[in-house]
């Protein structure tokens, strides 16, 4: 069974900036899509944004222009560059595998405070 891990979560003040990277273990990330979500406190796990194996990419609106995913396949990893961060992106971040998915990391916490 594989595993995700991501990291680079943290706190931001802002219109700053983080790059979030969520490795993947006992699996070949390669074989598969790799999706966004975030959960902000109290509230629902919404996508953000998906980089299918073709490296076709897809955003939610509120990401477009701001954020940018990518995959390293030789890392067996993926990215999510985020920038100009407001209070409104403080969240639980977690990556996915898959479509349905068959592996999710726990999430790296995102607060975006002065």
């Amino acid at each position: 069974q594989g595993q995700l891990v991501e990291s680079g979560g943290g706190l931001v003040q802002p219109g700053g900036s983080l790059n979030l990277s969520c490795v993947a273990s006992g699996m070949d990330l390669s074989n598969w899509g790799v999706a966004w979500y975030r959960q902000p406190p109290g509230g629902q796990r919404e996508f953000v944004a998906r980089i299918a194996r073709s490296g076709y990419i897809t955003y939610v609106d509120f990401a477009k222009g701001r954020f940018v995913i990518s995959r390293d396949n030789a890392k067996n990893a993926a990215y999510l560059q985020m920038n100009a961060l407001s209070p409104e992106d403080t969240a639980t971040y977690l990556c996915s595998a898959g479509v349905p998915v068959v592996a999710w990391g726990r999430g790296t916490q995102v607060i975006v405070s002065s």
